[in-house]
């Protein structure tokens, strides 16, 4: 099981990423903007550089809800391979069962 403190660092920078999205987004369309004066686009440029880095979506890592385990994390149900087996096995995952041919 991950520490406590990389399961809470993980779900602060989700909620940052959240929360400055349409800042980010808004700042990269005056960015691409080609009809934007450059100087302008610049700023832009600037601002998005000055933001904290781990308000960038690339920062999130992906880990297991039931577990904290980052390897192995299938995100259709979000939690690692081996809780993905076991809660499988045990029936508790709908519309999965084991393979048998």
């Amino acid at each position: 099981m991950a520490s406590r403190s990389h399961v809470e660092s993980t779900a602060r920078i989700r909620r940052r990423v959240k929360a400055k999205a349409a800042t980010r987004a808004a700042l990269k369309a005056v960015i691409m903007d080609k009809s934007v004066a450059p100087d302008r686009r610049f700023a832009a440029q600037l601002k998005l550089a000055a933001m904290p880095r781990t308000s960038s979506a690339t920062r999130i890592r992906n880990r297991c809800i039931i577990t904290g385990r980052t390897r192995g994390v299938y995100r259709k149900f979000g939690i690692s391979r081996i809780m993905l087996r076991e809660m499988a096995a045990e029936g508790l995952i709908p519309g999965v069962h084991k393979a048998s041919w």
